[in-house]
């Protein structure tokens, strides 16, 4: 790439590719004063003033406090650029120093933190729909090595993105598929000043140790090594969208909302392929409205194999930052942790029954009713959620409360009692749901039903039986 002309050509040809913006938008445009973000501004000046075009720019530069004078000077250095081409300017003046100080970021965190924050600023004010970054071939290089160096998956391989929408903005770096030498010719070619961050020869910062160290290392073995790291993270950006993707569906199919949680079949995850795995992991973990920045390979494998787990089958897992997973039977949910959560207590007493009794603990409602005895077919319940007793074998009042640690049922079938705690374990009832489910005894503190659940042994209907005392269950209020 050799001028002005051929910049133009390309950058016309990514806007188009990949949709960076309408004839009519507002575009901030981040300029630093170094050649890359310089040959930027006027390729987009360019491309603004031509016919049909009637593209808004905006020159946004900022000023993070290090280098005292020199830092002054490339403002003012921007500031003129963008005067001569009738572009509006923005400064932003930070004290990234005394930031760092407040919050213990590193230096180049807290940079790009106040730097982000002041270009969605000013594209607000402008309603702008895009940023454009400056970003080159050899940044992108830079990038990828940066997260193998530290560590990274797919998603890390990309790198950066042409485009990547941000709050309420796109995010757009024209510039990503071509190198740095093209822009400084292009620049010397066209008489373009500009200006040389004399921090960029340091490498104390990782990033510049990376540029001026490592890669001219590794290039000794790979003289296309710019190349090869800007191919790879193409190829990766296209596959991780791929499998973005493809998570997404498989959350429709699997996931389900549960309060303020998220759920899915055990059984259904373990047919999944493992790399959908840890997508559909990571997705649920981003999903959540809270603290999951700290999300990493190690928590996402830790989730998986404990899932994949047939023993045990109930098990709890904090996630840290506020969020716990677990596992009740075939269900997994990932949800705020209420372990905190005060324990059910409630105790009620009937006198008398017919009656109605709503359970405002559990959103329940249990009815009592009494009949006469009729054929033999109607001597058993129709399911778990209804119970027939001898009504004159009752003991009044009855009392309905919640389950208490020891509670012990004579069941039906057995010769002798059997804890309720290894009654629900049996049934498979999900932990979370045994604080839900009511006792319900006589006055002697027998108990006769947990409803939904299963009946005791005691007031079995019989021949001798005339009178039928019927016991339901109603969810959700009733509902």
């Amino acid at each position: 790439m050799e001028d002005m002309n051929q910049l133009v050509t390309y950058v016309r040809g990514i806007a188009r590719k990949y949709d960076l913006w309408s004839a009519h938008d507002c575009i901030v445009v981040a300029v630093s004063g170094g050649p890359d973000s310089v040959a930027l501004l006027h390729a987009l000046h360019h491309l603004a003033g031509e016919p049909g075009s009637s593209l808004r720019l905006v020159c946004a530069h900022v000023n993070h406090g290090f280098r005292g004078a020199e830092s002054d000077a490339e403002a003012e250095f921007v500031r003129e650029t963008a005067d001569r081409l009738g572009i509006p300017f923005e400064l932003g003046n930070y004290d990234v120093p005394a930031f760092i100080e407040e919050t213990g970021m590193s230096l180049q965190t807290a940079a790009r933190e106040k730097r982000y924050e002041f270009l969605h600023r000013i594209a607000d004010q402008y309603g702008a729909s895009a940023i454009a970054l400056a970003h080159h071939g050899d940044d992108q290089a830079e990038t990828v090595m940066l997260r193998l160096l530290r560590g990274t998956g797919m998603t890390g391989l990309a790198g950066m993105r042409i485009k990547r929408r941000e709050k309420n903005v796109e995010l757009i770096r024209p510039l990503l598929r071509i190198y740095k030498t093209d822009l400084i010719r292009v620049c010397h070619n066209c008489d373009l000043a500009y200006v040389i961050d004399s921090s960029n020869l340091s490498n104390k910062y990782a990033r510049n140790a990376v540029r001026l160290d490592v890669l001219p290392f590794l290039g000794q073995y790979n003289g296309q090594l710019a190349e090869s790291l800007n191919r790879l993270a193409e190829v990766a950006g296209e596959e991780d969208d791929y499998m973005h993707q493809a998570a997404e569906e498989a959350y429709g199919r699997l996931a389900r909302s549960i309060g303020e949680g998220i759920a899915f079949s055990a059984e259904d995850f373990g047919h999944l392929h493992v790399a959908l795995q840890r997508r559909l992991i990571k997705l649920i973990l981003n999903y959540l409205p809270l603290n999951t920045d700290d999300v990493d390979f190690l928590k996402i494998e830790l989730i998986r194999e404990r899932v994949l787990q047939d023993f045990p089958s109930n098990w709890s897992l904090d996630l840290g930052g506020g969020l716990r997973c677990k596992r009740e039977y075939d269900e997994v949910s990932v949800s705020p942790d209420n372990t905190d959560k005060v324990k059910l207590e409630y105790t009620y007493r009937l006198e008398e029954v017919p009656a109605r009794l709503p359970i405002p603990e559990t959103g329940r409602e249990l009815r009592f009713t009494l009949r006469p005895i009729g054929t033999q077919s109607d001597w058993k319940a129709s399911g778990n959620d209804e119970a027939l007793f001898d009504a004159d074998k009752i003991n009044y009042p009855l009392i309905v409360r919640s389950r208490q640690p020891g509670d012990i049922m004579k069941v039906m079938g057995l010769n002798g009692s059997k804890k309720v705690k290894d009654i629900f374990i049996d049934q498979k009832i999900p932990p979370s749901v045994r604080s839900a489910i009511p006792v319900v005894t006589d006055a002697t503190g027998r108990i006769l039903w947990l409803p939904g659940v299963r009946r005791s042994a005691y007031a079995a209907i019989g021949s001798h039986t005339s009178t039928v005392l019927r016991m339901q269950i109603d969810h959700e209020g009733g509902r």
